[in-house]
């Protein structure tokens, strides 16, 4: 079973930026699919972004596309997330999750492991 335990989150200005973190633990980090999912309170849990295991497949949410950017350093056994550009709207927790089979769908059945998030506030 994967450990992951993200980091990184905190409150920031809308317009700021801020840098998460997902530590696995693990000897086929390399060979997982990594995901960012969100969830807002009162709302349900909502993909953000995805990237597969040699990180040249790279899948984002419309809301996010072109402010976040996913990445991964597969010798380290992390997965980060860029978020720029932030908008309160962005003000959630944050989790990390992996899957050992190949990246096809935004769903949270498709990952198998998740951390347990780190929240994430914007203020207006």
């Amino acid at each position: 079973q994967v450990q992951l335990v993200e980091s990184g989150g905190g409150l920031v200005q809308a317009g700021g930026s801020l840098r998460l973190s997902c530590a696995a633990s693990g000897r086929t980090f390399s060979s997982y699919s990594m995901a960012w999912f969100r969830q807002a309170p009162g709302k349900e849990r909502e993909f953000v972004a995805a990237i597969n295991w040699s990180g040249r497949s790279t899948d984002y949410a419309d809301p996010v596309k072109g402010r976040f950017t996913i990445s991964r350093d597969n010798a380290n056994n992390t997965v980060n997330l860029q978020m720029n550009s932030l908008k309160p709207e962005d003000t959630a927790v944050y989790y990390c999750a992996c899957t050992a089979f190949p990246y096809t769908r935004r769903t949270e059945t498709a990952f198998g492991s998740w951390g347990q998030g780190t929240q994430v506030t914007v203020s207006s």
